[in-house]
Protein backbone atom coordinates (compact mmCIF):
# COMPACT_ATOMS: atom_id res chain seq x y z
CA UNK A 1 0.00 0.00 0.00
CA UNK A 2 1.74 3.40 -1.14
CA UNK A 3 2.02 6.21 1.56
CA UNK A 4 0.43 9.45 0.73
CA UNK A 5 1.01 12.90 2.18
CA UNK A 6 -1.40 15.13 3.02
CA UNK A 7 -2.45 18.94 3.96
CA UNK A 8 -5.06 20.03 5.82
CA UNK A 9 -6.64 23.58 4.31
CA UNK A 10 -7.98 24.39 7.75
CA UNK A 11 -5.30 23.86 10.39
CA UNK A 12 -2.43 23.84 7.62
CA UNK A 13 -1.28 20.25 9.27
CA UNK A 14 0.56 17.75 7.21
CA UNK A 15 0.06 14.11 7.76
CA UNK A 16 0.65 10.61 6.02
CA UNK A 17 -1.48 7.50 5.57
CA UNK A 18 -0.93 4.25 3.96
CA UNK A 19 -4.27 4.11 1.90
CA UNK A 20 -4.95 2.33 -1.43
CA UNK A 21 -4.73 3.67 -5.19
CA UNK A 22 -8.38 3.82 -4.87
CA UNK A 23 -8.89 5.44 -1.61
CA UNK A 24 -6.05 7.65 -1.96
CA UNK A 25 -8.88 10.46 -1.87
CA UNK A 26 -11.58 9.09 -0.42
CA UNK A 27 -12.50 10.38 3.47
CA UNK A 28 -9.22 11.39 4.49
CA UNK A 29 -9.38 13.68 7.77
CA UNK A 30 -7.09 15.53 9.25
CA UNK A 31 -6.04 13.95 12.96
CA UNK A 32 -5.30 17.20 14.18
CA UNK A 33 -8.57 19.18 13.70
CA UNK A 34 -10.69 16.24 11.80
CA UNK A 35 -11.44 18.37 9.16
CA UNK A 36 -11.80 16.46 5.46
CA UNK A 37 -11.01 19.84 3.56
CA UNK A 38 -7.44 17.82 2.52
CA UNK A 39 -5.30 17.73 -0.47
CA UNK A 40 -3.18 15.08 -1.22
CA UNK A 41 0.39 16.44 -1.70
CA UNK A 42 2.82 15.80 -4.85
CA UNK A 43 5.64 13.12 -2.25
CA UNK A 44 9.13 14.07 -2.81
CA UNK A 45 12.10 11.76 -1.52
CA UNK A 46 16.04 13.10 -0.89
CA UNK A 47 18.78 10.84 -1.15
CA UNK A 48 22.53 11.89 -0.13
CA UNK A 49 25.80 10.41 -0.91
CA UNK A 50 28.30 9.95 1.22
CA UNK A 51 31.27 13.46 1.10
CA UNK A 52 33.33 13.32 -1.68
CA UNK A 53 31.01 11.32 -3.77
CA UNK A 54 30.93 13.61 -6.41
CA UNK A 55 34.71 13.06 -7.59
CA UNK A 56 33.56 9.92 -9.07
CA UNK A 57 31.30 10.84 -11.93
CA UNK A 58 27.65 11.18 -12.08
CA UNK A 59 25.87 7.30 -11.57
CA UNK A 60 22.68 8.39 -11.94
CA UNK A 61 20.66 7.63 -8.91
CA UNK A 62 18.46 4.79 -9.69
CA UNK A 63 18.93 1.35 -7.96
CA UNK A 64 21.31 -1.08 -9.56
CA UNK A 65 21.57 0.93 -12.59
CA UNK A 66 24.59 0.05 -14.36
CA UNK A 67 28.58 0.06 -13.17
CA UNK A 68 30.48 2.87 -11.63
CA UNK A 69 34.11 1.14 -11.82
CA UNK A 70 33.44 0.13 -8.06
CA UNK A 71 35.80 -2.95 -8.02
Amino acid sequence: MPLYEYRCASCDDRFEEFRSFSDADDGVACPACGSEDVKRQLAAFATSSPSGSGSRGSGGGSCGGGSRGFT
